[in-house]
């Protein structure tokens, strides 16, 4: 075993020889004699540099469990004291609501009580909102802190969270009441698992590396996307915010001021994201119809951290050949609530030089329905 005075490396020593397969007491009673203050941003750093030693994501996921009920006595001292308006006072609270509903659906299922799961089911689609708070907003600014691999761990969980409610409403809809109870309580369980994870190491990470300014723009940005479970106290604090001269901007083919670009590009009837050449997020429309949630966090986000993990090997490869100069064209197209989503991602290059990628969205349902010819304007 490392040093007595190196925490993080008794702590990485420990984990790996859970990975090993040591016995859960045994490990138990050496972590209570050298980590009596294990704090969860230390949990967090080594989960990352046990990832790049080659240790699976998804192994250090199932860990978790393992090595955070090791180390819960030290874990349960970390408390978190914020505003009401602070995001991760509204996050905890939607822990306790969500996993409040998973109960109830548990037991409404078990009444074969239809009226009631329909209610909680409904609360359940609605809850879609705290997880993309979660992954496009708060993961982001971890990144930007070097904080990368519990987000995606995080992530990674979410995924399975969805899944199990995707099953759940397929049950509710077939009312296979049996089935539903099961699902709700193996979604209860995973809840209560994972929310302990964001509660005790991911949240006090946060708070650790974050400062107050982007708090309040984290919280200006929750804002935007929407809520799921109760509407939070309004945020009281302004951020101080930088004023920049907008000028004009020349082009080859004329000239146009900042404010009129960015209008122009607002008003397009598509959503458009661009990629630098460094895979980060550089800029990203704000249409009026905007059809997958963008968030100002998200700027400077690498692209690969952007997507589900299991889309990551897609998205590495469009960039490969665009990079390659072999494909100029990506393209995909999704049924999403009954409409047509048609998705294009083309690389953007300057004299031969690659520069970046461009994503295009756009719901084309009431452009496939065009048929012959339109000449004249029938407005009235």
């Amino acid at each position: 075993m490392e040093a007595m005075g190196n925490r993080k490396g008794i702590l990485k020593s420990i984990i790996k020889q859970l990975h090993q397969g040591a016995g859960i007491e045994e490990i138990r009673e050496k972590a209570k004699e050298v980590l009596k203050e294990l704090s969860p941003a230390e949990i967090a750093e080594v989960e990352q540099e046990l990832i790049k030693e080659g240790i699976p994501r998804e192994e250090i996921r199932k860990l978790c469990d393992v090595h955070l009920e090791v180390f819960r006595e030290g874990i349960e001292k970390e408390k978190i004291s914020v505003p009401e308006w602070h995001p991760l006072h509204i996050l905890m609270e939607e822990h306790k609501i969500l996993l409040k509903h998973a109960k109830e659906l548990q037991e409404s299922a078990k009444e074969k009580n239809t009226e009631k799961i329909k209610k909680i089911v409904g609360h359940m689609k609605e809850a879609e909102k705290h997880y993309l708070r979660e992954e496009n907003i708060l993961f982001s600014y971890l990144e930007k802190h070097g904080i990368t691999e519990p987000p995606a761990i995080m992530w990674t969980e979410h995924d399975k969270i969805r899944e199990i409610k995707k099953s759940i409403y397929e049950m509710v809809n077939e009312e296979k009441f049996e089935e539903l109870e099961n699902l709700a309580f193996s979604l209860h369980e995973l809840l209560s698992s994972h929310f302990y994870k964001e509660n005790k190491v991911l949240f006090p990470t946060a708070l650790k590396v974050m400062e107050q300014n982007e708090w309040i723009e984290a919280r200006r940005q929750f804002d935007e996307v929407g809520y799921c479970c109760f509407m939070p106290e309004k945020m009281l604090i302004e951020a101080i915010e930088e004023k920049k001269a907008e000028g004009e901007i020349q082009f080859e083919t004329g000239n146009m001021s900042k404010k009129e670009l960015e209008a122009m590009l607002n008003a397009l009837p598509v959503d458009i994201t661009f990629i630098d050449k460094n895979d980060e997020v550089r800029y990203f429309n704000q249409s009026k119809d905007r059809i997958f949630v963008r968030t100002k966090a998200i700027i400077g986000r690498k692209v690969q951290n952007c997507h589900p993990q299991r889309s990551v090997h897609i998205v590495n490869k469009i960039l490969e050949e665009f990079k390659k100069g072999s494909k100029d064209k990506a393209e995909f197209w999704i049924d999403m609530n009954g409409r047509k989503i048609y998705i294009r991602y083309f690389p953007v290059r300057k004299n031969g030089e690659y520069i970046g990628t461009i994503e295009v969205t756009q719901d084309i349902t009431d452009v496939k329905k065009i048929k012959g010819e339109k000449k004249l304007l029938d407005w009235k």
